[in-house]
């Protein structure tokens, strides 16, 4: 029997594209979606991405040893289909910054995009830039060496303001960074976040920044879960090739673009792309809707005893809860244009398919962060409006619930948390709520709002205890 190939550019016939696009967080959500609309773009052969991993540089070392290639397995509810993707010409540790300053300071690059997560941008809970915190105080002692030390920037911006030197150093021109990270403005988020580092480490860099750099803000969305051992044994099954990396996604998916790109890009409206001039009611919708609901699952279906999206969903309890905060934030999304009821419905479908395992576990790290951006905003304009906002302050129990419950939280504030933790009764509450929102713990009527449905989904819950609760608190 002869050995089963593994996926290559000479296996394939793809040849590589020039880079033109730098990404900052190479993993799978990004190689579902820039990635695929890239390469569907009608001048996709012009635009090659280099893509720069994060904290481990193990997805950089499998693709390399695939030029960079990988299969796309979108998956309905019916079945599988495949196909290669072959617009990352480069897969490389981000650890190796001396790399990423030669590809960002080259001329030919346009954009540095980044799927860095909503903690990685080191906004405090007021949402401005902490340059004193740990990572970031870290990277502007090793800038301040100038690289005298042989020490290197550990955070993406961090990496990426020392990229931006270089290319201010190189005379290369204006570059434009495109955020593609859940949060509300993300473009003006990397623009405060990365003037913010510049400025307390050179502020002539800063100046250059501030004139030559254009913060592109974006929309994203299509479910990318976790790829597993299954999975590759499909690959290779359905394929005829070894495929050590590829990435499963519904078919789903949507990008919303804003901005301004001084050197181009590519044709990404021919994959179905959307650009506007004003963004903010398509980040709404989908942070609310998608985002908010996916983060509510998180917390209480795995408090239920559900590993999925799908599994929660089916629990009436989990249903209910999510359909409450929907008729929140719809509330709020008044665009005849966002066509909310129909966004609804498929979102329901979307998170029904059992095929996509979307993992809980996955979507509920950096929750302090997360929920800021999902929950906060639909609290404050219901509690604007003399309404209780208890649609939303359930997602904020669920999540304390969950906090109580995981001694080991991925969160940034997870030592904050596991103090807060060590309280008892509304003190708790109000220290976990104030570190999501610093006074949020201060305002007794949300305090009591979120201590009293808290609990809400235990195991022994019921569907009528749940909605009852809601009832109760939306009319209070």
């Amino acid at each position: 029997m002869s050995a089963v190939p593994v996926l290559n550019r000479a296996l394939t016939g793809l040849p590589k594209a020039p880079v033109r696009i730098v990404h900052l967080g190479l993993g799978a959500f990004h190689r579902s979606h820039e990635a695929w609309y890239t390469q569907h773009a009608g001048d996709g052969p012009e635009w090659g991405i280099a893509a720069f991993t994060g904290r481990r540089p193990d997805a950089a070392l499998a693709l390399a040893a695939q030029d960079g290639l990988f299969t796309l397995i979108e998956r309905s509810g019916n079945g599988d289909s495949f196909e290669i993707i072959g617009s990352v010409s480069e897969a490389v540790d981000g650890a190796d910054v001396g790399r990423l300053r030669d590809m960002v300071s080259a001329p030919e690059t346009a954009m540095v995009t980044l799927t860095i997560t909503e903690a990685a941008y080191g906004l405090d809970s007021n949402g401005r830039f902490d340059a004193g915190a740990p990572g970031f105080a870290g990277d502007l002692t090793v800038l301040a060496g100038d690289g005298g030390t042989g020490e290197s920037p550990a955070t993406p911006l961090g990496r990426l303001v020392s990229a931006l030197a270089a290319r201010k150093e190189a005379a290369a021109g204006p570059i434009a960074v495109v955020s593609c990270d859940n949060l509300s403005g993300n473009g003006e988020v990397a623009r405060r976040s990365i003037m913010g580092l510049a400025e307390a480490w050179d502020g002539e860099l800063a100046q250059w920044i501030g004139a030559n750099v254009s913060f592109v803000s974006t929309s994203v969305d299509r479910i990318t879960p976790r790829t597993t051992d299954a999975d590759i044994a499909r690959v290779q099954d359905s394929c005829g090739y070894r495929d050590t990396s590829p990435v499963v996604a519904e078919p789903f998916r949507d990008w919303v673009i804003s901005g301004n790109f001084p050197k181009g890009r590519p044709r990404w409206e021919d994959a179905g792309a959307v650009l506007v001039d004003d963004i903010e009611p398509y980040e709404n919708r989908k942070l609310w809707l998608l985002n908010g609901a996916h983060s509510l699952l998180a917390y209480a279906g795995q408090l239920r005893g559900h590993t999925t999206v799908a599994e929660a969903l089916e629990d009436r309890l989990c249903r209910d809860a999510v359909e409450a905060f929907w008729d929140e934030a719809a509330q709020h999304l008044p665009d005849e244009n966002l066509h909310i009821p129909e966004y609804r419905e498929a979102l329901v479908a979307r998170f029904g398919n059992a095929r996509i395992a979307h993992h809980l576990s996955q979507i509920a790290v950096d929750g302090s962060t997360k929920l800021r951006m999902r929950a906060l905003p639909v609290l404050a304009a219901e509690r604007s409006r003399g309404r209780s906002g208890a649609g939303s302050a359930m997602m904020l129990a669920a999540w304390i619930d969950y906090a109580a419950a995981n001694e080991k939280l991925q969160d940034p504030l997870s030592e904050a948390i596991g103090a807060a933790n060590g309280a008892h009764g509304l003190d708790r509450v109000a220290a976990l709520l104030n570190l999501v929102s610093h006074g949020l713990g201060d305002d007794e009527q949300t305090v009591a709002l979120v201590a009293g449905l808290c609990g809400t989904f235990s195991k022994n819950a019921t569907t009528t205890t749940t909605a009852a609760r809601l009832i109760s608190g939306r009319n209070s």
